[in-house]
């Protein structure tokens, strides 16, 4: 997709410096705040310093009862300046550092006070905190990844795990969060609920999407250059099309039924050359009235109801002895064929009585 140039880019590079604004973490958060109370929450790709998961969970660790944040940092990422001289071999007195050396580090949260005593929690309570020497920041002996040793033992620690991670690692990611049994919500491509491994835990109701972005697209703030050729771009910042939250933690929207209104006829829903299922080329035209299988676009998910709908297969992992086998006259190696033609991977769903 054009609009996904910047994706596609950094997943070559496999560069992943996607800063979330706060303003799309409170927009989801806002939806799980009973999910918290007493709970360890681990932000395990966030600098304190970017991170505005970090800022988010500081300013409202008392709303929602947290009992600990633990946030860590992976090599590359920029410690402020402040805070250079615990980490970093000094020059001769009266010098600077020797290197503005990028240090993997954590810092870890068990009680949040109005440290500049102006009767709320805020942004400049974030900043004296960070500024502070009460050991709240230490540096890893690692490079602070998310499955360093280091960092999987503070997984182990957390209840919850909430972060943007890495696109270009989502998978590995995710069956980390699976192994350990966490509960999560990060950030993620659409194009992940087709990944083996991904659609499984989904197929399963293990693993499902939130409430999204608007528009079914992001602004993140990055080092790289905004190439995307769609519309609604901010200053500043990169757009990125067909980003989502991926989470296990229960939410209102995913039991909410969609409106069916459209009626099935052969005409308007042809059935596929090599899958035995009909084509529904918009979630909005599922009809109402057919119990067979159907094909719909991926973005389907993010209106799927598990008590509405039962999900089959993605045409994106091949066939499973169920499913017609042709391949022929078209491109995409497991591609829906109608007419001839290979259309977009589609997820194979049938209506539940």
């Amino acid at each position: 997709m054009a609009g996904n140039t910047n994706l596609h880019a950094a997943n070559k590079a496999k560069k992943d410096e996607f800063y979330t604004r706060m303003e799309d973490i409170c927009n989801e958060l806002k939806h799980y705040s009973e999910h918290f109370k007493g709970k360890t929450v681990f932000c395990n790709c966030d600098d304190p310093y970017e991170s505005n998961f970090f800022k988010y969970f500081v300013l409202n660790f008392n709303s929602l009862g947290l009992k600990k944040l633990i946030c860590t940092c992976y090599d590359g990422s920029t410690v402020a300046d402040s805070q250079l001289q615990l980490f970093e071999p000094q020059a001769p007195y009266g010098n600077p550092p020797i290197s503005k050396t990028r240090v993997p580090h954590k810092i870890v949260i068990t009680e949040v006070s109005d440290l500049n005593d102006d009767g709320a929690i805020n942004m400049l309570d974030v900043d004296i905190l960070l500024k502070s020497d009460n050991n709240v920041l230490t540096r890893l002996q690692g490079n602070g990844s998310f499955d360093s040793p280091e960092c999987i033992e503070l997984l182990k620690e957390a209840d919850i795990v909430v972060t943007n991670p890495p696109f270009s690692l989502f998978r590995d990611y995710v069956k980390q969060l699976v192994k350990y049994e966490k509960k999560f919500l990060i950030i993620g491509h659409q194009n992940a609920i087709t990944y083996k491994d991904c659609f499984s835990l989904i197929k399963n109701n293990l693993m499902w999407l939130g409430y999204g972005f608007k528009g079914n697209a992001g602004h993140f703030y990055s080092i790289y250059e905004d190439v995307a050729t769609a519309s609604n771009h901010k200053e500043g910042m990169i757009r990125v099309s067909g980003v989502t939250w991926f989470t296990n933690l229960d939410h209102q929207k995913r039991h909410e039924p969609l409106d069916l209104y459209e009626t099935y006829s052969p005409e308007k829903y042809p059935h596929y050359e090599n899958y035995d299922a009909i084509e529904v080329s918009k979630t909005a035209e599922i009809p109402k009235d057919y119990d067979g299988y159907m094909g719909v676009p991926i973005t389907f998910m993010d209106k799927y109801c598990p008590e509405q709908f039962e999900i089959i297969w993605t045409t994106d992992r091949g066939g499973d002895g169920m499913l017609n086998d042709i391949r022929k006259n078209h491109t995409r190696y497991d591609a829906p064929v109608v007419n001839g033609k290979g259309l977009y991977k589609r997820i194979i769903i049938k209506r539940k009585k």
